[in-house]
């Protein structure tokens, strides 16, 4: 079953978080998973959205997504955005469609 992993960023230095950028696609393509969404200006319906920017991400597997983010060179390359930026980053389940 698919697994989606949402990231919410406050990027407060852009020069640094770009060495994220850099890298990240690169590293991301050894790891199954489809980069769905980065958005920087998500049309709000309810609540507050204070953050720079919103990342999907499909993994078919939260095994799959879980040993992308534990992976040796994501950890290297997190260390940019770690200096360069807040995040809350979250797994969650995709669902089987019900039969009607």
């Amino acid at each position: 079953m698919s697994t989606y992993l949402i990231a919410r960023v406050k990027i407060h230095d852009r020069a640094g978080y770009s060495n994220y950028i850099a890298g990240f696609m690169q590293v991301l393509s050894r790891f199954n998973a489809k980069l769905l969404s980065v958005e920087e200006s998500p049309e709000l319906l309810e609540g507050t959205w204070d953050v720079t920017r919103t990342v999907l991400i499909e993994f078919p597997t939260k095994s799959e997504a879980r040993a992308w983010y534990n992976s040796r060179e994501y950890q290297d390359l997190a260390k940019h955005r770690l200096t360069a930026a807040e995040a809350d980053i979250v797994l969650v389940q995709g669902r089987e469609m019900e039969s009607a």
